[in-house]
């Protein structure tokens, strides 16, 4: 495991400890379960760019598909 300095304003800084108290864990362990809901999130987001492509088109995929092989 690697260690990171971060900065954070005292106003986060202060609702973090407060998460600290109330949930009795550690600073860092709190601060890692928040990178990995981000990071989670983040791949969803970038999944939902990718996938389902389709969707975007004014026409079918089979259409869209045929209109592409025209053009050989």
């Amino acid at each position: 495991m690697s260690r990171i300095l971060v900065d954070l304003p005292d106003t986060q800084l202060a609702q973090l400890m407060a998460v600290v108290e109330a949930e009795h864990r550690s600073r860092a362990a709190i601060i890692r379960d928040a990178i990995d809901a981000y990071l989670t999130l983040h791949k969803r987001i970038m999944g939902d760019d990718v996938f389902g492509v389709w969707k975007r088109k004014k026409v079918d995929g089979l259409e869209y598909q045929q209109e592409l092989r025209s053009e050989w």
